[in-house]
């Protein structure tokens, strides 16, 4: 069947094409062939906290600063007369601190399409926090992916410490001097080994959370208590910034209440070192819904909790594996409170992400509303 063509064409003028530009909602800016923007979309426009008239006046180290990545993509794909295009660009904005976007560079073509004309096109979006939330839970895979060894290896290895543990004791009693000191020593060397295992003994445990309703902000205060009773936060700045119309979440008590354990004591040993500033936040997320590879349903999880420290920051070469186990930034630490926290968040069909530079790192908990079981949809 022939199909029919329509009577006449609409002619494709440069201002519909500029219309249709100003809808993209990634930011556009075109540079002459003197690297001089002549173009700003409004999704630009918001992405700078500038308007496209100041915007005009500036170049591209004004934009990104000197040698920047966006820069270096930028001259890359003029000398090279190829459009570039590279994902979670680090980009620090004077308003907003270091955001993390995709950036395309495409050089303009002549109406021939075979030489470029000298014109730019700058493409950037910040990245979506759904991919940033998947990317930190194909991370969190290795975790979750070691419960059923770390079951193993902590049973077999239980029982023969208890021995070498009596034996030391035993040879405690026959001995003096030097070699008493030695069965000590064996003795304490078992003891926190034994102590390792108990704390890593949380992966062991495979399965959802109990489906419960839980308070959000009570379970906030426990971990608060607990940590304030320790002197964990003494001469830090505690700010709590809550929404105190959120729902119940779906879930542990005790599991939610180590997840913030854990978080805030990194947050508050980051700002003893940083700035002494801590700031947890509870918010309502709509239409943040998630379905990945761990996770037991597919759904809303609107619930968030942010934790957030002034501290240093996380080193980058560390921040891809920051959910593994034995992965630490401590000196003498173990590296197990964010591969627990990445555990339990799972077992609770949740997600958790962060951002992280030097005097800002946020960890963001994402999880479910409790719903009545008759009013599951």
């Amino acid at each position: 069947m022939c199909k029919r063509l329509p009577k006449s064409v609409k002619p494709i003028t440069a201002d519909r094409y500029a219309e249709w530009i100003n809808t993209i909602p990634a930011g556009v800016i075109v540079f002459d062939e003197e690297d001089q923007i002549v173009f700003v979309n409004p999704s630009a426009e918001t992405f700078f906290s500038t308007s496209a008239q100041q915007l005009r006046l500036m170049s591209i180290e004004d934009l990104f600063g000197p040698n920047s990545a966006v820069g270096g993509l930028f001259q890359q794909a003029r000398l090279t007369s190829m459009p570039i295009a590279e994902f979670d660009v680090q980009i620090m904005l004077p308003r907003a601190g270091t955001v993390q976007a995709s950036v395309t560079v495409v050089p303009v073509l002549e109406a021939n399409g075979n030489q470029p004309n000298g014109d730019m096109i700058l493409q950037f979006s910040t990245t979506s926090i759904a991919h940033r939330i998947e990317q930190q839970m194909r991370r969190q895979g290795a975790a979750r992916s070691t419960a059923g060894m770390v079951a193993v290896l902590a049973h077999e290895v239980r029982n023969p410490l208890a021995g070498i543990r009596g034996a030391a004791q035993i040879i405690e009693s026959s001995v003096s001097g030097e070699e008493r000191e030695l069965t000590q020593l064996i003795a304490d060397e078992v003891d926190r080994i034994s102590n390792l295992i108990e704390r890593i003994d949380v992966f062991a445990e495979i399965g959802p959370a109990p489906e419960k309703p839980v308070n959000i902000h009570e379970a906030l205060a426990r971990a608060r208590r607990v940590l304030e009773s320790s002197g964990a936060l003494a001469e830090l700045n505690f700010q709590e910034v809550f929404d105190p119309s959120l729902p119940l979440v779906r879930g542990d008590f005790e599991g939610l209440v180590q997840i913030f354990l854990n978080l805030i004591k990194n947050a508050a040993d980051a700002a003893r070192i940083g700035g002494k500033e801590i700031l947890i936040k509870t918010a309502y997320r709509h239409g943040l819904r998630l379905a990945a590879d761990g996770r037991r349903e597919w759904g809303a999880l609107p619930i968030e909790v942010s934790v957030q420290d002034n501290g240093p920051g996380i080193p980058k070469e560390l921040q891809s594996d920051i959910f593994d186990p034995f992965v630490t930034t401590k000196p003498g630490g173990h590296g197990l409170g964010l591969a627990v926290v990445a555990k339990i968040v799972g077992d609770h069909a949740g997600a958790v992400e962060f951002e992280s530079e030097p005097f800002r790192t946020i960890f963001n908990v994402h999880l479910p509303i409790f719903y009545e079981p008759e009013n599951r949809s």
